[in-house]
């Protein structure tokens, strides 16, 4: 399913009760949505089953974050992380992800878990400079590829800087 959308300013909130929770396989894609996810990103489990978990990616996300993301669980370990996604419509909604490798009975990775809940409104002030300055680095680059290797080193030198590690930053703002 291709889609293009155009972001939009309206803000989506889902209740602090609510959990969104996907499963994905190893490449990413979608396995599983429950129906909190469908209702806030605007697709149906059918649409969403198949695709890649990125058709919510906002792009005001830096792409060096979902490649900290990556590059943590195919290390075999979860991580934390706050996330811009985007509905269907393009309407926007923040979450606190914590995304978990899931193991088959031998301790291969064969997939992916992620839970979200409602993200602090501060936390999200916080990061939001953060990630516009990665964003502004990945596009002030000649090409994607550039763009992602410098924003994933300004990403990498921000958390050393702060002599912490990504989700140690993240439960400390």
């Amino acid at each position: 399913m291709a889609v293009s959308v155009a972001p939009t300013n309206v803000e989506l909130f889902f209740d602090a009760d609510d959990i969104i929770v996907s499963k994905t396989d190893l490449k990413g894609r979608i396995t599983y949505a429950n129906k909190v996810f469908c209702d806030l990103a605007g697709y149906t489990e059918a649409e969403l089953l198949g695709q890649p978990h990125s058709i919510i990616r906002h792009p005001d996300m830096p792409r060096c974050v979902f490649k900290l993301l990556w590059d943590t669980l195919n290390d075999g370990r979860e991580i934390f992380a706050y996330v811009k996604n985007m509905s269907r419509r393009g309407d926007f909604y923040w979450v606190f992800a914590h995304v978990t490798p899931s193991f088959d009975a031998t301790g291969r990775v064969v997939g992916f878990h992620s839970n979200r809940r409602v993200p602090e409104r501060r936390v999200i002030a916080a990061l939001q400079p953060v990630y516009a300055a990665l964003l502004r680095e990945e596009n002030s680059q000649r090409n994607a590829k550039d763009g992602l290797a410098q924003g994933y080193r300004h990403l990498t030198d921000f958390v050393t800087a702060k002599n912490m590690t990504y989700d140690q930053l993240v439960f400390s703002l």
